[in-house]
């Protein structure tokens, strides 16, 4: 009997032209070697990664950028990676993604950001809908034993639920 093989991690990462997008600090080139990091590294290593992907596709916890919505589907793909050690924490920014509505809030009040040449309310509106696109995952992951991870995937349905 053969080992079926697994795929790597992240395989897709080429194919989305990160330099060509933006994130907070301006190309979000720097991205897939964070989302890596991620994948492969230690806990300190994996938790350092986070803090800097966190403020450079959610920055403050509710600031969405462009690259934000790219990033989503390998986020969703490294919490259900068993050798991820910080699963918890990123079901906790695909929650602070989620939530987000400054720009649609901002633009309800000034609508002339609707035409600005970076559109950041279709990225936010992008970005919540990578979130939702993949919430069956959360079924899976509340089975875990992790208790920190199940309370995560908690909240983050219930923030998908409304």
């Amino acid at each position: 009997m053969t080992a079926t093989k697994r795929p790597a991690p992240l395989k897709d990462l080429g194919h989305v032209p990160w330099p060509e997008i933006k994130d907070s600090t301006g190309s979000a080139a720097g991205i897939p070697l964070l989302l890596t990091t991620l994948a492969r590294g230690d806990a300190d290593s994996a938790g350092l990664a986070l803090g800097q992907l966190r403020r450079r596709i959610c920055q403050f916890g509710f600031v969405v950028d462009e690259a934000t919505a790219a990033t989503v589907p390998f986020l969703w793909e490294l919490v259900r990676l068993p050798q991820v050690t910080c699963r918890a924490e990123i079901l906790g920014l695909l929650k602070s993604i989620a939530d987000t509505r400054q720009w649609e809030t901002t633009a309800a009040a000034y609508p002339k950001l609707l035409h600005h040449r970076d559109n950041y309310v279709a990225w936010e509106r992008a970005a919540r809908h990578a979130v939702h696109a993949q919430r069956d995952v959360l079924r899976q992951l509340l089975a875990e034993r992790d208790t920190d991870l199940v309370r995560a995937t908690t909240e983050l349905a219930e923030a998908l639920a409304d």
